[in-house]
């Protein structure tokens, strides 16, 4: 299919690629292992949780965990939707304007996200606002993110995803985003992220307004 007509999307699960029974197997098993962190977090809270009680209680071994995810704190930042937004991306028509694009792909990753299981959100949402140690893993693991979204980026506009520009402007977006993440969490997680984000987008596409203006 041309790019300049709709493509499937990636993060629409009946029209993802089919996967091997390997790697759905893994997928499995690290949704287990996410779910019962989250289960135990919800129970005690993030610090009293070991990675031998998560073991215990997704029914694997510690060693397990740790091949999965090489900290405790990985284990709640992560999932399957980084790559699924970056060929989202890919797959928008390549006249559809470019912050079109991005809100589109945003909306519809919250959205897949918030359908899926939108309490785990909000606990994510909290623990990187109350768990230094959270935190401190998300503005680590931002780099990655902003790979990806360099490499969709330089695809989509035929520039060098090393460019010092193009650098600055994937993580002028990945922070903005970040910084959506704890103004959520710092106000309940109430009200709707995907406005939020639509105001981040704003903001990064037209500056800020003037108080008096």
């Amino acid at each position: 299919m041309s790019r300049m007509t709709a493509a499937r999307s990636p993060l629409s699960p009946a029209d993802r690629p089919q996967l091997g029974l390997r790697e759905r197997k893994k997928i499995k098993t690290r949704e287990t292992i996410r779910a019962a962190t989250y289960a135990l977090i919800k129970e005690q809270g993030f610090d009293a949780t070991t990675i031998e009680q998560i073991a215990d209680r997704a029914e694997v071994s510690p060693s397990t965990v740790f091949r999965y995810f090489p900290t405790k704190e990985d284990i709640v930042i992560t999932d399957e939707y980084d790559p699924l937004m970056a060929e989202e991306l890919r797959s928008r028509p390549a006249d559809e304007p470019w912050m079109d694009s991005l809100r589109h792909v945003m909306g519809k990753a919250i959205g897949a996200l918030m359908a899926e299981d939108p309490e785990t959100v909000r606990i994510r949402a909290h623990l990187a606002l109350q768990v230094p140690a959270v935190r401190s893993r998300i503005y680590e693991s931002m780099s990655e993110t902003g790979r990806m979204l360099r490499d969709a980026i330089g695809e989509r506009f035929g520039l060098d995803p090393e460019g010092f520009e193009l650098r600055v402007y994937a993580m002028s977006l990945i922070g903005g985003l970040m910084e959506v993440n704890m103004y959520w969490a710092e106000n309940g997680c109430e009200g709707d992220l995907r406005a939020l984000v639509d105001r981040a987008l704003e903001v990064l596409e037209n500056g800020l307004t003037p108080k008096n203006s």
